[in-house]
């Protein structure tokens, strides 16, 4: 054992209080190092560029630039449609993308595509878990890679890893939907953005378990809030993610009238169809594409099927228009409850939309009618006790209260829907409509479909979809639960026209108990099983799995009030073939299944039956669900051991019409130094896709705030190591101090003592 003076023990002490500053100065450097490789800083920049701010002042993150090639198929009564997103990194450093993206709510998405130059990686569907396992492998060994998961039915989110600096990766997805139709008019709607939710706080709760301890318990209405909050560039920074757009039209009859709703279009007409491309090229992805094409008069189609021969079985698409009598000349007493959002995400164009559909609606009103308003944001309000008469003083009293709306605050939508679904005078005598006007931006859309499955009651319900992105998987499961209809305004221009479609639905009996009677012999599997309430100009979309080569006669039988109806049909194995009804078949299995497993509340509820048969359907069928993705791998490895890879989030734009502030609250302006890639530079991206129909996303423009849910890690761990030194610098003192003294009283007694440490 080394023994120690007293003049070497101060010599020690020096050398250890130095020991905490050589601690701390080497954490610093490292975490710097690690900074340096992940951040920039926008004086270091020498191109335009997407910067994102990073959590060190003055650093920012050069995010992937993302571009968007659609190219859409429509035959007859269903569409193809091919997504390509190209990822370019500009930067320096290797990068992981994420971006979060809308895809129609019965999109059966089906093929994944990752093209790296001449490479192309076929995309495998596996279980939900079991995918991302294999990503984060292949990620963390420096393999590109892939992974489309839904986070709802009408969103996706895109992980793309390991995108070397300079280099370009195209991930291409498709996709199989049906087209819809309203009275005579056809039309197909392509969302372009997701618009940001209001996702509710988690709820702390008493709880008491069967042992009767008590206990408390965290209730969150939105449990992977974290994956449905991408950042939104701020408008004033200039719109990011350019779009370019195809659609080919095959109607199957000769077209009058085709119009694009929102967005500038060429159009070449054919003998039954047409061409359609963009007028600018490409668009900023800030609104939903929507294209409506109506038949020639004496050529409307009143029903259609559509046959597919997969694995051993037949699947046809079956698409029929009800007979309709006239309108009727009295319409029944009904009590119509309106519901108006104002919340943050209503301000600019949608609040006056809204207000202005809600006072066409009381205009509709008869005397014989009752009605009340409710309107919400972070709070509610019901404008009368009770529902009451739809007489002219009231009525003006409720213009008033609508006029005086103005949009701010959160959306806390479920108290709103509750009071409205609240049916204390269950008048019997009169039909319950709950029309409710709202974009529907909300991630615990779960919460508010178990409220109408407990509270809807007789009540039906029509949510009416405002402004320029609404959330339209919430809009059309809200009408099939609560037995209504789903109505969408994209601009005011086209108010009047909707609002009067809803009327008819509103003033006319739905057709009930509709009923498939197949013919004998035949088992089919049809969905959406039971089939639903239709109203006034609505057809019937069935899809079902038959035994192969099965023909006879299909009856489908209604009432519409007192009286009954019945259309018969031919099932031919020589029906025109259409490819993609098999995964329509699967699709609606699957939201029928999880609509059912919604349903199906109480203790008695089994939800892993539901779950494991939603899976199996998504395996069989190669598609995208809740409970299963898509992932591509490249084997080869790509980042070199030891380059550090950074993840970014793709940020979005705002939705058209929307005001930032409103939603996000008041922000300071983007650092003047910032920079952004420019719209040529974004085109170059688009034309310099490898193949036709690839889709590729936008540049992305400066000053967006990554998310900051999380600790900054290195910072915390920095400063953690400083205390811990400090501590000891501090402990060592304390103990050499009380050695010296213990030294010097041994010293008085014996001058040649020496003690050893």
């Amino acid at each position: 054992m080394a023994a120690f003076t007293l003049n070497s023990d101060r010599q020690f002490v020096r050398l250890f209080s130095l020991l905490p500053l050589i601690l701390v100065c080497l954490v610093l450097s490292i975490v710097g190092a690690r900074a340096d490789i992940s951040y920039v800083s926008p004086n270091d920049m020498q191109r335009g560029a997407l910067l994102l701010k990073g959590k060190e002042p003055g650093k920012y993150i050069e995010a992937p630039m993302l571009a968007t090639d659609v190219d859409i198929q429509v035959t007859g009564p269903t569409g193809r449609t091919r997504v390509t997103q190209r990822f370019e990194n500009p930067g320096d450093g290797w990068v992981e993308g994420v971006y979060v993206f809308p895809l129609p709510e019965d999109a059966a998405v089906d093929t994944l595509k990752m093209i790296i130059g001449d490479k192309v990686i076929e995309g495998e569907i596996k279980p939900k878990v079991e995918a991302r396992r294999i990503y984060e492998e292949a990620r963390d060994a420096g393999q590109r890679a892939s992974l489309v998961e839904q986070e709802r039915p009408n969103l996706f989110t895109n992980s793309v890893a390991n995108i070397g600096p300079g280099e370009t990766v195209v991930i291409q997805i498709e996709y199989q939907e049906t087209i819809r139709q309203s009275n005579n008019t056809f039309s197909l709607r392509f969302p372009m953005v997701v618009a940001p939710r209001y996702n509710p706080q988690p709820t702390v709760v008493h709880t008491v378990d069967i042992d009767r301890r008590n206990g408390w318990g965290v209730i969150d209405p939105v449990p992977d809030r974290d994956r449905i909050e991408p950042p939104v560039q701020h408008p004033d920074d200039g719109p990011t993610n350019p779009l370019t757009l195809t659609l080919s039209l095959d109607a199957g009859f000769p077209i009058d009238r085709i119009v694009s709703h929102h967005h500038d279009v060429r159009i070449e007409r054919g003998d039954r169809g047409a061409t359609l491309t963009l007028k600018e090229g490409d668009v900023p992805a800030d609104r939903d594409f929507e294209l409506t094409w109506t038949p020639e008069e004496g050529s409307e189609p009143t029903a259609a099927l559509f046959r597919e021969t997969w694995k051993g079985d037949d699947y046809v698409l079956l698409m029929v228009t009800p007979p309709y009598g006239e309108e009727l000349d009295a319409a029944p007493a009904r009590e119509v409850i309106f519901v108006i959002d104002n919340s943050g995400s209503m301000a600019g164009e949608s609040m006056p939309q809204a207000k202005e559909s809600l006072l066409k609606a009381l205009d509709r009103l008869k005397p014989t009618d009752t009605f009340n308003v409710v309107r919400f944001d972070d709070t509610h309000e019901v404008l009368f006790d009770t529902s009451i008469r739809a007489d002219r003083e009231n009525l003006n009293v409720a213009r008033r209260f609508v006029r005086s709306l103005e949009a701010d605050g959160g959306t806390e939508m479920l108290p709103a829907l509750q009071a409205a679904l609240h049916d204390p005078l269950n008048d019997t005598t009169r039909l319950r409509q709950v029309i409710f006007l709202t974009d529907g931006a909300i991630g615990n859309e779960q919460q508010l479909f178990q409220a109408i499955v407990d509270k809807a009651g007789r009540s039906r319900l029509f949510p009416v979809g405002i402004g320029s992105a609404p959330n339209s998987y919430f809009m059309t499961r809200a009408a099939e639960m609560g037995r209504g209809a789903f109505t969408h305004i994209g601009s005011e221009a086209q108010i009047a026209d909707r609002m009067k479609e809803l009327f008819l639905k509103l003033e006319n009996p739905a057709m009930t108990d509709l009923r498939l009677v197949w013919p004998d012999g035949v088992e089919a599997e049809a969905w959406p099983t039971p089939l639903p309430d239709l109203y006034r100009g609505e057809p019937i979309v069935l899809s079902a799995k038959l035994a192969e080569d099965t023909e006879g006669t299909l009856r489908l039988t209604g009432k519409t009030g007192d009286d009954v109806w019945a259309i018969d049909m031919e099932i031919s194995k020589d029906a025109p073939n259409r490819s993609g009804v098999s995964q329509l078949w699967a699709r609606r299995k699957i939201a029928s299944l999880e609509a059912a497993r919604t349903m199906a509340s109480g203790g008695g509820a089994d939800w892993d039956a539901f779950d494991k048969e939603i899976t199996q359907v998504a395996m069989a069928h190669h598609l995208v669900s809740r409970l299963t993705s898509l992932v591509a791998v490249d084997k080869t490895p790509a980042r070199p051991a030891g380059e550090e890879l950074t993840s970014t989030d793709v940020p979005l734009n705002l939705p058209a019409g929307w005001e930032f502030d409103k939603v996000f609250g008041e922000q300071e302006a983007a650092p003047p130094l910032m920079q952004r890639a420019n719209a040529g530079a974004m085109r170059s991206m688009l034309a310099a896709a490898p193949a036709p129909m690839m889709m590729a996303d936008a540049s992305n423009t400066q000053g967006i705030a990554l998310p900051q849910t999380a600790s900054n890690a290195p910072a915390l761990i920095a400063q953690g190591i400083a205390m811990l030194a400090l501590a000891l610098s501090l402990l060592l003192a304390w103990f050499v101090w009380m050695k010296r003294g213990q030294t010097r009283s041994l010293l008085a007694r014996d001058p040649s003592f020496k003690w050893r440490w």
